[in-house]
Order: C-alpha cells, then sequence, then structure tokens
C-alpha cells in the first residue's frame, strides 16, 4: 500500500510541479517578487497533496522568532527536497546559497537564477568562489531579503549528525546579522535519494535567534548544538 501511495505522491508531485513551472514561464520577464509567488504557490502545492496522498501534516514550530529581529539570515538542517519549497512559505522570498549545478536544470534552474540564488562550486577553489562571501553580502544588502543556508552542506539523514561546515561561520562573519536556525524532521517522511514516502507528521522549527558578534567558532558549534539537539527532540 505505501508503494502505491507513494507512486500516487510522486505522479501527482512532478506533473503539478512542471505544470506550475510553465504557467510561471512568463514572470522570467517580469519582477522577482511574480516568481516569488510561484514558488510560494508550489510549496503550498506540495504540503497539500502530502496531506491528501500520504496523511501528512506539515506543523510550523518558532514562527514568531522570525519577528524578534528586524534582519536575519536563516541556517537550516537539511534532509531532503521539501524544505527548499516549505520554508518559502513562512520567509519572504528567501535567498538560497546552492551548487551551481542546480542552476542549470531547466526551468528548475532558470527560476533559481531569477530569484537571486547565489551559486557556488563545492569543494573547489575557483575564482568565483574567492570573493563568494563579498557576493553574498552585497546580495542581501541590496535585495532586503533573508538569506537561507544549509550548513550541513547537502542532504544527510534524520539519524546523521554530520558537522556543520565552517562557512556559515564565515558567512555570519560577513553579513553582521541574527542567525535563526532551523531544526526540522522532514527526512522521516521524505528520505534522501528515496522514492518511498512516509506518513506521518512533519515538523519544521524557528529556533531562537543567534545575535550577531560571536566568535565564528562559537557560533558554529552553538548552531549545531541547538539545531542536532531540537531534531532529537522529534525521535
Amino acid at each position: 500500500m505505501q508503494l502505491i501511495r507513494s507512486l500516487v505522491f510522486n505522479i501527482f508531485l512532478y506533473i503539478g510541479l512542471i505544470t506550475i513551472f510553465i504557467i510561471a514561464i512568463p514572470t522570467l520577464v517580469l519582477p522577482s517578487k511574480f516568481t516569488i509567488f510561484f514558488g510560494r504557490l508550489s510549496a503550498k502545492y506540495i504540503v497539500l497533496i502530502l496531506r491528501i496522498i500520504l496523511n501528512t501534516k506539515v506543523i510550523f514550530h518558532g514562527i514568531e522568532n522570525l519577528k524578534k529581529v528586524d534582519n536575519y539570515f536563516i541556517a537550516s538542517a537539511h534532509q531532503s527536497m521539501f524544505e527548499t519549497f516549505a520554508l518559502q512559505i513562512p520567509l519572504d522570498g528567501p535567498i538560497f546559497i546552492l551548487k551551481k549545478e542546480l542552476l542549470n536544470i531547466p526551468l528548475f534552474g532558470w527560476y533559481l537564477r531569477k530569484i537571486g540564488s547565489i551559486a557556488i562550486v563545492r569543494e573547489t577553489t575557483t575564482k568565483e568562489n574567492l570573493n563568494f562571501f563579498d557576493k553574498v553580502k552585497e546580495r542581501i544588502e541590496k535585495s532586503k531579503r533573508p538569506l537561507l543556508i544549509f550548513p550541513q552542506g547537502t542532504r544527510v539523514k534524520i539519524d546523521e549528525q554530520p558537522p556543520f561546515k565552517k562557512g556559515v561561520g564565515r558567512i555570519y562573519k560577513a553579513l553582521n546579522l541574527p542567525c535563526i536556525p532551523v531544526a526540522l524532521n522532514t527526512g522521516k517522511v521524505w528520505p534522501k535519494n528515496s522514492f518511498m514516502k512516509y506518513p506521518g507528521d512533519i515538523h519544521i522549527s524557528f529556533l531562537e535567534p543567534i545575535i550577531s558578534g560571536k566568535d565564528n567558532e562559537e557560533f558554529v558549534k552553538d548552531i549545531e548544538s541547538k539545531i542536532y539537539s531540537e531534531i532529537q527532540n522529534y525521535n
């Protein structure tokens, strides 16, 4: 039965997203706020079919923490493709840092470029990467939109706790903004690299802001501890 539900869900997922992306093509020549709208619409569509097909609820916690500071960036755990969509619902047009290869995907990559996503070539020193943190700061200051990063560097299984990448500390220093950590358990329902999807509640928690001005290493340890501690509470 779960195999059939997963099959039905995946069919509705990809047909629905492709349809939304095609409808949204004209927004590529319009102001980015229109493209951002369709990104949020895609997220709400996925939440809907999760509820209908898999009987899965998506529950956001700590939304009030987004109002405790005027400007901030988000550092989120990363377990599945789902949170890249879901976090667009409560956030106001987040700017993503992502691997450069994603920008080359037809349709999907075009939209990522349109909304101002920042690409990085991972595990490599390139001319583009040398001024990467300056580019991030300039993009955030100009757009007035929150940055969204995944400090684990890639999707991980729900029971894995790899150390966070040091780059999150350098971004924290460059932006000089408070950071709001995000813990989640999306991998329980939507495991990494798996066709199967499972029922169960998805929890996405916005934790207390971490103020700016800390030492880089102290900040990385602090955010890592807070996120992993919260994830353990879901198990």
